[in-house]
């Protein structure tokens, strides 16, 4: 049975040419990406509220952490027993995996960093969640960083860009979290550090802007929860400079200081996912019902012309933009999944 049906799926980067194959995991593996994609999407889109309550960040939440554990599942469960092995970029490379992965746990632990802020909670624990986002970013990025450009670039300055300014976050809260213990000369190189990431983040916008390529055109430039860090990091530094010129007179070390590793608290992991038993009415007796032999007629390879006008190309999906509001996020991070 698992070879009786034709499957032909698209690929998110790869254009509206489709893979097909007579297998039933290529098209589960199919199903479990996409529905991935959709919790990813579904997120997308109530982020981008001008308002968005408590019970809604908590729907973001769970729903990149479900996005990840159907990517999770069926790249260690599946991926590995189709029949062929995936095509370079396509949704089951597993680079592309990877990043899709990293992208959607890291987005849930952004929803993670902006209750944290909100709550004003410890700045050495934001500071060590904002490492672990950038780092999943960077992972991200660089697991798509050997594709085709024209067709990945975009996608991968997005990656890098976030991770750029999730090192910012992690460098500016690791310099607030030293001058709260008199560790104004470390907090002085963690804030000059902060400012420098916020910057490299800053130019990978405009790349961004300029890079074409699959996916909608965000710009991360122009949300608050971007905007809010650059004055942040300015007015601390400017007071850790002041109070260390007035009361610590400590040295400014030539290397920035080292991130926490791991954070204590907060960190996202994807959410454990697997299929369903087989239903009671699918038994021996049921699958020895089918006759196979009527199915080889249909099969397109048998007559050329028609494998041809079968491979053609399928019409792209439309789908509704998501509306990323200018207006300002009213609370304390002013965050959004982009």
């Amino acid at each position: 049975m698992r070879h009786a049906i034709r499957f032909r799926w698209t690929h998110s980067m790869l254009g509206n040419t489709p893979e097909s194959h007579f297998d039933a995991v290529f098209e589960l593996v199919s199903v479990l990406q996409n529905a991935a994609f959709w919790y990813m999407k579904h997120a997308s889109k109530i982020s981008a509220q001008e308002e968005v309550s408590m019970d809604e960040a908590k729907i973001v939440h769970r729903s990149l952490r479900r996005g990840a554990g159907l990517l999770k599942y069926a790249n260690e469960e599946w991926v590995n027993k189709l029949l062929e092995s995936p095509e370079g970029g396509s949704d089951s490379d597993p680079r592309v995996h990877t990043a899709y992965l990293n992208q959607a746990t890291a987005e849930a632990q952004e929803v993670t960093i902006a209750r944290a802020i909100e709550l004003k909670h410890n700045a050495g624990l934001i500071s060590a969640l904002s490492n672990e986002t950038s780092k999943m970013f960077t992972t991200a990025a660089n697991a798509i960083s050997s594709l085709e450009e024209k067709k990945f670039g975009h996608w991968t300055t997005y990656l890098n860009l976030k991770a750029a300014f999730y090192a910012a976050y992690a460098y500016n809260y690791a310099g607030q979290n030293m001058l709260n213990q008199d560790k104004c000369g470390e907090a002085i190189r963690a804030l000059q550090e902060a400012k420098k990431k916020y910057e490299e983040a800053g130019d990978l916008c405009k790349e961004y802007a300029r890079t074409k390529g699959p996916g909608s055109q965000a710009k991360p430039e122009k949300h608050q929860f971007f905007r809010r860090l650059a004055p942040i990091v300015a007015r601390t530094l400017e007071k850790c400079e002041r109070e260390n010129g007035m009361i610590y007179h400590q040295k400014v070390p030539y290397d920035p200081p080292e991130l926490e590793l791991r954070a204590t608290y907060g960190l996202v992991s994807p959410d454990d996912y697997t299929l369903p038993p087989a239903a009671p009415l699918w038994s021996p007796v049921t699958y020895s019902a089918f006759d196979l032999t009527k199915n080889l007629s249909e099969d397109p390879s048998a007559n050329p012309k028609a494998a041809q006008k079968a491979e053609g190309d399928l019409p792209p999906v439309k789908e509704v933009d998501v509306h990323q509001s200018t207006k300002d996020h009213k609370n304390d991070s002013g965050c959004s999944v982009m």
